[in-house]
């Protein structure tokens, strides 16, 4: 397999048609969704994974699709996407994962979205990537953290109103320049 680029343990990739199936099942499972609003279906999936085709030929950047480099198996997304909703903060580029829960607390989402900072950052020379997560989403906010971004503020996520579990949410943010010290940590 050849890859756009790797951290230690993981391969970073645009998304092939063989995709579909696993990441179908990772969105179907209710435990890895439940801070979405639901599940998605097969059909929502492939609209999915064909923006995130368009996005990495038009912008060189996407949510990528990761496999582990020891078994070669596809574990779901990790990556960087183009955000336009309606906000006082985009137009921006942010960072994201989704993971098959059988591969959740191993540092996979960590490793990758740390070297998805130094891919932002280093070689397509964006000056700050934001990460946003309704506010009860512990286990994500924990990552973002822990690869180096600080709290911007809490807001009502425009795509979530009305979901009062899930439309509270935060905003977290990092600059080039704060994460080139952070990055190798």
């Amino acid at each position: 397999m050849t890859y756009l680029f790797q951290s230690p343990r993981l391969g970073f990739r645009n998304w092939r048609d063989a995709d579909l199936p696993r990441m179908a099942a990772i969105n179907a499972d209710p435990e890895v969704m439940r801070f979405f609003p639901a599940t998605q279906t097969e059909e929502q999936t492939q609209s999915f994974i064909d923006r995130a085709r368009k996005q990495y030929e038009a912008k060189s950047f996407t949510y990528f699709a990761a496999d582990r480099l020891d078994t070669g198996t596809f574990i779901g997304f990790i990556g960087l996407s183009e955000q336009t909703y309606d906000a006082d903060f985009t137009p921006c580029i942010d960072i994201g994962w989704r993971l098959a829960k059988e591969h959740w607390h191993h540092g996979f989402a960590t490793e990758g979205a740390k070297r998805c900072l130094e891919y932002a950052f280093q070689d397509l020379k964006l000056s700050q990537v934001v990460a946003t997560a309704p506010a009860i989403n512990l286990p994500s906010i924990h990552v973002i953290t822990k690869i180096g971004m600080s709290l911007v503020k809490h807001f009502k996520h425009p795509m979530l109103k009305g979901d009062e579990q899930l439309e509270d949410c935060v905003l977290y943010a990092v600059n080039s320049r704060d994460v080139v010290h952070n990055v190798s940590r």
